[in-house]
C-alpha cells in the first residue's frame, strides 16, 4: 500500500463531504488516508468518545501485519518503540496428531515463517490499541489544525441515525448534516453487535490476557499451538522494565468444555504450558484473563449506496488468522484510491458525481482479500468443533506439506503480510 504517490489535482467544483462514524484504528486510518490523497475533500469524522478522554492506556493486543505497519509509518501515525517487530511466525499442532520424523524434532507439524526468508526485516508488530491509536488520533488532530476547513473532528457526539436523502446521506448526531458518502468504522466485539447478514456463533470463548516468558524464550516469535479444543495463540509483546520478557495469550476453547473460570492463575499456568510447542521453555506467570465469546458477523457487501463499512463494521472474524485489523485498513486504503482514480478521470467535475462507480470498484477490488479471509477463518474456527477421528492427522498432514513447499508457502507468508492482491 502506497501513500506517497502524488494526489489527486485539486478539483474547482464542491469538495467531495465524508462522514466517518467511529475513530477507532480503522477509521483514523481512513481519515488520514482521506486528508492526504484527496486534499479537496472535506472529512469529518465521529466518535462517541470525547476527545478529552485519554485512550493511551488501553491494554488491548493487536497484531499488524508489515503492510499495516508501512501504511502507518507513512501516515506518521507510528510509535515504533511501543511496538514489538514479529521475526518469525510458528504455528504447530499439538497430540494427537499424525507423528512422523519428517515433521521435525519432536515429530510433530510445525510451519515456521522467517522475516529473514521473505527478504523482509519483519513480519509484522503486536502493541496495545491504545499506543496505537494515540499516534494516529495526534495525526489526525494536527492534520485539523493545519486544515480546519478540511478536516473537522466531532468526538463526544454519537451517530443516532444515517439515512438517504436522494443522492445523499444524511448523518444525525444531534444536528442533521448532508453528506456524499459516509462510512461506518465503528466495531466492537461479536456478544455486542447486532447481527449482520452473514452470522454464525462458534460456541467459543477466547481468553486474553498477558504471560511472563521465560528469558530463554527466542525474542519475536508468534506461536500459534492448534490444540484440540481450538487455538491457542502468544504474541510477543514489547518489553517493560517489570516485564522484560512477555507475551500475549488467546486462549480459544469451547464454551461446552471451558473450565477456565473456575481454575486458578497457577492453574490455567499449568494447563497452558502442558499445549506448548516442545522446546519452548515453560512459562513463568499469567495476568488476569478476560473472556469474550466468539463468533463470525459479516456484512455480504461493504457498500449499500452511498454508505460504506469497513474494519469490524463489515466483518467480525475469529481471532485464529489475526487478520481482522488487517482487512479494515485494507478497505480503507481501497476507497481512498478508488476516489483518487475516480477524480483523476473526471477532472475539474464534482467528485461527487463519481462516488457510485468509485464505489463499485472498491467491491469489486476488495472481494477475493476479504472473502478469502471470511472464508478461511471460518473453515478453521469450525473445524475445532468437529470431532472426526482423522481430523487432526489430515489437518497435521497440511501443516508439513505447507512447510515442506517453500514456493506454497512464500505465497502464503506474502498474504499474510500484504492479504491478496
Amino acid at each position: 500500500m502506497r501513500t506517497d504517490a502524488p494526489a489527486a489535482p485539486p478539483s474547482p467544483a464542491d469538495p467531495l463531504r465524508i462522514a466517518i462514524v467511529g475513530a477507532g484504528p480503522a477509521g483514523l486510518g481512513l481519515a488520514l488516508l482521506a486528508a492526504r490523497r484527496l486534499p479537496t475533500a472535506q472529512v469529518q469524522l465521529f466518535d462517541a468518545r470525547p476527545l478529552e478522554k485519554d485512550i493511551s492506556g488501553d491494554p488491548r493486543t493487536l497484531a499488524l501485519s508489515l503492510g499495516s505497519v508501512q501504511l502507518l509509518q507513512r501516515l506518521q501515525a507510528w510509535n515504533e518503540a511501543a511496538a514489538q517487530s514479529i521475526l518469525q511466525v510458528q504455528v504447530s499442532q499439538a497430540p494427537p496428531t499424525l507423528r512422523h520424523p519428517v515433521f521435525g524434532e519432536a515429530g510433530q507439524p510445525v510451519v515456521s515463517i522467517h522475516a529473514r526468508e521473505q527478504g523482509e526485516e519483519r513480519l509484522g508488530a503486536v502493541l496495545a490499541y491504545g499506543q496505537l491509536v494515540a499516534p494516529m488520533q495526534a495525526a489526525w488532530l494536527r492534520q485539523c489544525e493545519a486544515r480546519p476547513a478540511q478536516a473537522l473532528t466531532r468526538f463526544g457526539q454519537p451517530v443516532a441515525g444515517i439515512r438517504a436523502v436522494g443522492d445523499e446521506m444524511e448523518v444525525d448526531a444531534g444536528i442533521a448534516d448532508r453528506f456524499d458518502l459516509v462510512v461506518i468504522a465503528e466495531g466492537g466485539v461479536f456478544a455486542e453487535q447486532s447481527r449482520k447478514s452473514l452470522s454464525h456463533d462458534y460456541q467459543q470463548n477466547a481468553w486474553v490476557g498477558t504471560v511472563t516468558l521465560d528469558p530463554a524464550s527466542p525474542p519475536g516469535v508468534a506461536y500459534e499451538r492448534f490444540t484440540r479444543n481450538g487455538p491457542l495463540a502468544l504474541l510477543p509483546l514489547p518489553p517493560t522494565p517489570q516485564q522484560p520478557h512477555r507475551a500475549a495469550l488467546v486462549w480459544c476453547l469451547p464454551q461446552a468444555e471451558d473450565e477456565v473460570a473456575g481454575l486458578t492463575d497457577a492453574q490455567r499456568l499449568t494447563v497452558i504450558n502442558q499445549q506448548l510447542p516442545p522446546g519452548l521453555p515453560p512459562l513463568r506467570g499469567i495476568s488476569p484473563l478476560k473472556c469474550f465469546p466468539l463468533g463470525l458477523n459479516a456484512e455480504r457487501s461493504l457498500v449499500e449506496g452511498r454508505l460504506v463499512r469497513i474494519g469490524n463494521a463489515a466483518q467480525t472474524l475469529h481471532p485464529v488468522a489475526g487478520q481482522g485489523l488487517n482487512l479494515g485498513l485494507r478497505d480503507a486504503y481501497a476507497l481512498v484510491e478508488a476516489l483518487v482514480e475516480a477524480q483523476a478521470r473526471q477532472p475539474g467535475s464534482p467528485l461527487a458525481a463519481a462516488v457510485p462507480r468509485a464505489l463499485q470498484r472498491v467491491q469489486w477490488q476488495r472481494g477475493p482479500d476479504r472473502w478469502s479471509t471470511i472464508l478461511s477463518t471460518d473453515f478453521l474456527a469450525r473445524s475445532f468443533s468437529w470431532r472426526w477421528p482423522a481430523l487432526p492427522a489430515l489437518r497435521g498432514l497440511g501443516l508439513a506439506a505447507l512447510q515442506a513447499l517453500p514456493p506454497v508457502k512464500k505465497a502464503l507468508a506474502r498474504q499474510m503480510m500484504f492479504g491478496r492482491r
